[in-house]
């Protein structure tokens, strides 16, 4: 009921406005408006729908056929406003269309890229203890991992007979040295110190520091075993054997890693790279601290694309002294991303300056070496910042997301030229930045566009059958197909009938707890197209895909086998073409496919749990080919429309969950 309210509401002031603009050019009184559709004067040329503009009928006394309205007069005079894409509104008209401009500008916007992720260790920091000689663990002082250790402990004990042998020979190294210290022989003397050298550096590299070899020399005893330490400190995050065991040179024996620092593996869609830059600051939550905001820099976005989930992986350097950060958290992130002309990015903390190359939190004002690798600086602006010197031109020239009306690869906005005079002008845009679109071209700084009024505008173009949106030829009337007297056609094209319907299959509850996954996935691109923002849309259909293939087949045996058979292959193929897709409306049309074979995937199989699954169709979709969906929700969000048509589409119905008939 709150739908249809909503629906109606919206309904009767695009009516009032075309009424108000066909019937006296906005300027007539309220008794030439109500007797507008009881007598066709002779100046009447056809009858429309102001909702449906393609409709055009002799009849008046007929209904709209499509969403049964009253028709409303197109004139023969109206529409001589100038140019083919002018309309002249009188005062009085931009007020009942509640027309609003704004002026074009050039400005930096900012744009808010979010990413999900995960922790993940420092692998610079990630090391090994390992036998360096044959021998036997007799002790291993860490006895579970997650030890925290420091820089010298002791960690192994080890039993070697040739640490033994090679002991002895330094111990004789010695003495055969002491004996020859008087000699008169240089050479002698000299041979004999070259031994107890080469028998001192074969210790060390055996593992051995100085105090315990000096502790063999002074003992001139040898030790039965050997203590290996930490050479750095950590976390054991692995331990790799056990007391007994006898190792060759180069076993494992513990892994440790340094969570002083870690890293932040983010997946960053296609469609968020151009917004993504060395360096750039990176905040992000946990589960584990709600509420509480990290951050680090991105010092590596990988060059390749992994050809299945369609993301680049991204990764971020965070201090982590405390410790708190741990590997495998799962982590939302946000980059605040202000974009300049030709895709370079605006950063006044980094205009100028010196990075790292390899540590982006090495920024220094002058050109240098790297305090951590050694390696030389290279300026801010070859890694993709906006210079120091930047003027004003480097701002992009933006309008806000309210002023075009994009429909496939077309994007039109209305500007007025003149007080009361609206031009249609087909404009390129570039990326949406917030609330902003950048404009590549068709516009200049101060023109002055429609942000609110701009679809009332164009369905008064539409009804005079001139070039709009919908219509971008001219001359050749009005879009869709003329009908005549009361009836309606039926054509293929303009009209089309829900999926079709299927019986319910027995289907086991784990299959169905897998199909709920799947859905989950699916209202959330639903969601992203509802709400106009692509980016959610397709990281949803890459999430779609991938719950999709995780669905286990071998759950289903028979009949139930061969139905999802039959539906998996299109929701696959759908699905990818979704997160593919380069263009919105790409995506919307393979979200068409996606919500057929849902709507009959959830009649066939069943959801678990209390999620709703309820079948909308709108009638407009497409050129009114019409399309349906599945939402959870009872309020209406179109995603063949998004904003522009919000709440355009019924409910059909609710289809059973794990049980029960429907609603």
């Amino acid at each position: 009921m709150k739908n249809s309210k909503l629906i109606l509401t919206a309904i009767g002031v695009i009516a009032a406005f075309a009424v108000g603009l066909l019937v006296g050019r906005g300027g007539g009184s309220t008794t030439e408006r109500d007797h507008a559709h009881e007598s066709q004067s002779a100046e009447t040329k056809f009858w429309t729908c102001s909702m449906h503009p393609n409709i055009q009928l002799e009849d008046s006394k007929a209904k709209c056929p499509i969403c049964h309205m009253d028709l409303i007069p197109v004139k023969d005079d109206v529409g001589d406003d100038g140019g083919p894409r002018d309309l002249s509104l009188s005062a009085s008209a931009q007020k009942l269309a509640g027309v609003q401009t704004t002026p074009v500008e050039r400005k930096f916007v900012d744009a808010a890229i979010r990413l999900v992720g995960k922790i993940d260790y420092d692998e610079t920091r990630r090391g090994h203890i390992t036998a360096r000689v044959p021998g036997r663990l007799e002790r291993l002082y860490v006895d579970y991992a997650g030890v925290a250790v420091k820089e010298g402990d002791h960690m192994v004990r080890l039993y070697s007979p040739e640490l033994l042998e090679a002991q002895q020979t330094l111990i004789q190294a010695l003495e055969t040295a002491e004996r020859l210290k008087n000699s008169e022989s240089d050479l002698a003397r000299q041979r004999a110190g070259a031994t107890v050298e080469s028998s001192r550096e074969k210790l060390r590299l055996w593992g051995l520091d100085k105090e315990q070899i000096a502790r063999i020399e002074s003992n001139e005893k040898p030790e039965e075993h050997l203590t290996i330490n930490a050479a750095t400190g950590g976390i054991v995050v692995d331990k790799n054997a056990v007391e007994g065991m006898y190792v060759q040179t180069g076993t494992r024996i513990y892994t440790i890693a340094d969570l002083s620092r870690v890293w932040v593996k983010l997946d960053a869609y296609e469609s968020d790279l151009a917004w993504l830059h060395y360096g750039q600051t990176v905040e992000f939550e946990t589960e584990a601290y709600p509420g509480e905001t990290f951050d680090g820099k991105i010092a590596f976005i990988d060059p390749a694309l992994n050809p299945r989930t369609r993301t680049v992986k991204v990764r971020v350097n965070v201090e982590n002294e405390d410790g708190r950060l741990k590997p495998e958290m799962f982590v939302r992130a946000v980059v605040h991303s202000r974009v300049a002309s030709g895709g370079k990015v605006m950063d006044p903390g980094l205009a100028g300056k010196w990075i790292s190359p390899m540590h982006p939190e090495i920024v220094k004002d002058k050109p240098g070496d790297c305090d951590i690798c050694g390696m030389a600086l290279v300026k801010a602006e070859e890694l993709g910042y906006v210079s120091a010197d930047a003027g004003k031109d480097v701002a992009p020239l933006v309008i806000p997301v309210s002023a075009p009306l994009l429909t496939g690869k077309r994007a039109v906005v209305y500007v007025e030229k003149a007080p009361g005079l609206f031009e249609g002008r087909e404009i390129g845009l570039g990326r949406r930045a917030g609330d902003f679109y950048l404009v590549k071209k068709g516009l200049k700084e101060g023109d002055r566009v429609v942000t609110k009024g701009a679809f009332k505008i164009d369905s008064a173009i539409q009804i005079q059958a001139r070039p709009s949106m919908m219509n971008p030829g001219e001359g050749h009337g009005a879009p869709g197909h003329h009908h005549h007297g009361h009836g309606y056609d039926g054509h293929a094209e303009t009209a089309t009938a829900p999926p079709v319907k299927v019986s319910r299959i027995q289907t086991p509850g784990a299959f169905q707890k897998q199909l709920s996954a799947v859905y989950a996935e699916y209202l959330k691109l639903g969601k992203g197209l509802s709400s106009d923002d692509p980016a959610t849309a397709k990281s949803a259909a890459g999430a779609f895909v991938a719950e999709l293939a995780r669905v286990e087949m071998a759950l289903l045996k028979g009949d139930a086998h061969m139905a999802w058979m039959e539906r998996l292959n299109p929701l696959k193929k759908a699905g990818q073409a979704a997160a593919d897709a380069k263009e919105v409306d790409a995506t919307r049309k393979a979200f068409e496919t996606v919500s057929n074979e849902m709507i009959m995937a959830v009649q066939q199989f069943g959801i678990t749990g209390e999620t709703k699954a309820n079948v909308f169709h709108c009638p407009m979709a497409f050129g009114n080919k019409g399309a349906s969906w599945l939402q959870a929700t009872d309020e209406l969000e179109n995603p063949y429309f998004g904003a522009k048509m919000y709440r355009c589409g019924t409910l059909k119905e609710t289809l059973p969950g794990k049980g029960g008939d429907a609603q």
